[in-house]
C-alpha cells in the first residue's frame, strides 16, 4: 500500500519599519510529496475489543495502590481505631461492642460513628493486568488502522479538511525567504519560533480547526481531581509520531491537546485514549519507515 507524503512550504515574510524589524509571518502549503510505502499495520483488520483491553490494562498498570497501613495497634492506628476502648462483657443486656473507656459511647466498629471504614481499600492490591505481547502487538496495529478511516477520526469529534487524505504523513520542509530556499529534515526544523512554525504547519495541512477545538475545550476538571495536581482536562487533538523527539518534537509538545510519540513507543492508549478508535495522526515519513 503506498500513499503520497506532503512536503511543507513554508514562505517567511518579515516588514521592516523605521523602529526596525516585525515579527514573522508564515505562509504555509502543503503539496504532494513523493509516494510512501506503508507498513501493513495500517492495512490491518480493526478490533475494537483488543484496543479497549489493551488501553485498560494499560491504565491498570499505571494505577498506584491506595489504603490504609494495617491496624497495628496503638503505634500506627488506622483510621477509626484511635481511641482507647473496652469491651463491658456479656450479662449487661447490651450489645457487644466497643465502647470507649469510661463512657458508653461505641467506638471502632464500622457501624459506629467515627469508626473505622468496613473492608477499606488495601496498600497491597494488586491492580496490573497482564497482557499477551502479541496482543499488544494486534491491538496497536488496530488502532493504526483505524487513524486511517476518515468517518472514524471524524465520528470522534476532530476537525479537519475534506480535502485532507489520511494517512496524512509529512516528508520534506522548505523555508522560503525571498529568493532564498533552506531544505530541512522535517524532524529537525530550527528551533527559532518553532511552535508559531508547527501551528502554521498544521493550518497548512487543515488541522488548524482541531487545535482551535481543543484549547476552546480545556475546562476544569469535576470532583476531588482538582485538588491533586490535575486541575484542567483538556480534550485530545493532534498525536504527533516522530522517529525520534528532537526539533519537531521541541516545537509541537506545548500546545495544548496535542501529543508526541516516537514510533518505537507507540501504543494503543496513545492512538486511541480512552479506548475510542480513531484519532487524529499525522506521522513523520522517517515514523512510517521505522514502524516496518
Amino acid at each position: 500500500m503506498k500513499i503520497k507524503a506532503y512536503d511543507i512550504l513554508n514562505s517567511v515574510e518579515q516588514e521592516e519599519m523605521d523602529a526596525g524589524l516585525l515579527a514573522e509571518t508564515y505562509v504555509v502549503s502543503a503539496k504532494d510529496g513523493k509516494a510512501v510505502s506503508l507498513p501493513s499495520a495500517f492495512s490491518s483488520e480493526i478490533r475494537e475489543d483488543m484496543v479497549r483491553s489493551a488501553v485498560h490494562a494499560s491504565r491498570a498498570n499505571r494505577r498506584q495502590s491506595y489504603g490504609h497501613r494495617e491496624h497495628d495497634g496503638k503505634r500506627s492506628p488506622q483510621p477509626g481505631m484511635k481511641h482507647s476502648v473496652e469491651w463491658w462483657g456479656k450479662g449487661r443486656g447490651v450489645s457487644r461492642i466497643m465502647r470507649k473507656a469510661g463512657q458508653r459511647t461505641g467506638a471502632q466498629n464500622p457501624h459506629t460513628r467515627g469508626g473505622r471504614r468496613a473492608h477499606g481499600p488495601k496498600v497491597d492490591k494488586i491492580w496490573s493486568q497482564k497482557m499477551n505481547s502479541k496482543e499488544r502487538r494486534i491491538a496497536r496495529d488496530s488502532a493504526i488502522a483505524a487513524t486511517t478511516n476518515t468517518e472514524m477520526v471524524s465520528s470522534r469529534g476532530h476537525k479537519f479538511d475534506e480535502s485532507l487524505r489520511f494517512p496524512i504523513v509529512i516528508d520534506d520542509y522548505i523555508e522560503s525567504r525571498g529568493k532564498k530556499e533552506e531544505k530541512y529534515d522535517i524532524e529537525s526544523i530550527p528551533s527559532q519560533y518553532s511552535t508559531r512554525k508547527f501551528v502554521a504547519m498544521m493550518e497548512g495541512l487543515g488541522l488548524s480547526e482541531d487545535i482551535a477545538r481543543s484549547k476552546r475545550g480545556r475546562s476544569i476538571r469535576a470532583g476531588k481531581g482538582t485538588m491533586r495536581g490535575r486541575k484542567y482536562r483538556t480534550p485530545k487533538s493532534v498525536l504527533l509520531v516522530v522517529a525520534q523527539k528532537s526539533g519537531l518534537e521541541r516545537a509541537a509538545r506545548n500546545i495544548p491537546g496535542v501529543d508526541v510519540v516516537s514510533a518505537k513507543d507507540l501504543c494503543a492508549e496513545d492512538l486511541a485514549p480512552g479506548g475510542d478508535l480513531g484519532r487524529l495522526t499525522v506521522w513523520t515519513k522517517a515514523a512510517v519507515e521505522a514502524l516496518e
